[in-house]
């Protein structure tokens, strides 16, 4: 074997592990595609009257990655609304041990003197950017690690 054949060789074995690799992780991610883009959630917690009121009403922005968990004495249907809001958001009730009971997605402050409720009794509601719940993959029955 020449120089020049081992070399056309070794360059198309490592063509063909680079496309074998390409091809693996590709439909690595296509089957999970968080696998390689889960990102930390960070919350910020209100468990305050005054903390509860505020929300996030004033606020230009929400930024991505982000909620404000409120956090109740006890569970009632509490009514969330926009205001003083600028900006949309996903509204994301759960029960005590972080199960999504229901999303109100994308909540325009438009929507303000209208109040949104829980579907039962709730002590615990994330507020997050809109179109977080989709971005991190949460739907009615997914469970979110809530900060003790």
């Amino acid at each position: 074997m020449s120089i020049r054949s081992a070399i056309v060789s070794i360059i198309l074995a490592i063509a063909i592990l680079g496309l074998a690799l390409f091809l693996y992780i590709r439909q690595s991610t296509e089957s999970n595609p968080e696998s390689f883009e889960q990102t930390a959630f960070r919350f910020e917690i209100a468990d305050t009257d005054a903390e509860r009121v505020q929300g996030l009403s004033g606020r230009r922005e929400v930024p991505p990655g982000y909620g404000l968990l409120f956090i109740f004495d006890r569970k009632e249907r509490y009514g969330f609304w926009m205001k003083d809001m600028h900006v949309s958001i996903d509204i994301i009730w759960l029960a005590d041990d972080g199960t999504v009971l229901a999303i109100d997605e994308n909540v325009s402050p438009n929507t303000f003197p209208t109040p949104f409720y829980p579907p039962e009794p709730v002590s615990r509601v994330l507020e997050t950017r809109a179109g977080e719940a989709k971005v991190q993959g949460w739907g009615v029955g997914s469970k979110i690690a809530l900060p003790q």
